[in-house]
């Protein structure tokens, strides 16, 4: 049964939306509140920690998906080149580092302005993006930060997809 032959008749709160989501998928998820969901989504590399929210003033379903990166101080300005280098690559969504919560966040924002419905399969294609663009270049940003790597290096390492684990 395809995520939205559930939801075909009726109008639906896209945070209803994506707790069905993950149940489907069977991820670990606390609805925060009405209009806001956190779960944990394993990848290949690690755990991710994603939330969504819902603006109804913006009509924007906002998401991040966040993991730990504890850079030393002096790799900031190669690890910032690095994302620069990864955002030209990404066609929804962008990375950012936010240094005070050591975090390292994926963030996307689907605007649903004049009563748009997002549909199950477009909520689920969101959060799967994110985990891949994390699973794709965590690797290059673990390489700039502790693996002694230049940007372009380590976007190699990126760009060539069948980088995985021994």
């Amino acid at each position: 049964m395809a995520l939205s032959e559930q939801f075909l008749s009726e109008e639906i709160h896209p945070i209803d939306i994506v707790e069905h989501i993950a149940e489907h998928h069977d991820w670990d998820f606390d609805r925060i509140g009405d209009d806001q969901i956190a779960m944990a989504v394993e990848g290949q590399w690690r755990t991710y920690s994603i939330t969504l929210a819902w603006s109804g003033y913006d009509e924007t379903l906002r998401m991040i998906c966040t993991f730990e990166m504890e850079p030393p101080a002096e790799m900031l300005p190669a690890l910032y080149e690095t994302l620069n280098a990864v955002n030209d690559q990404c066609w929804a969504g962008n990375f950012t580092y936010w240094d005070a919560q050591k975090l390292m966040v994926y963030r996307y924002g689907l605007v649903l302005a004049g009563g748009q419905m997002a549909s199950p399969e477009q909520i689920d294609t969101m959060i799967g993006a994110a985990v891949r663009s994390a699973e794709r270049y965590y690797p290059a940003l673990q390489l700039v930060v502790w693996g002694g790597r230049s940007p372009a290096e380590a976007m190699q390492i990126a760009i060539a997809e069948a980088y995985g684990r021994a």
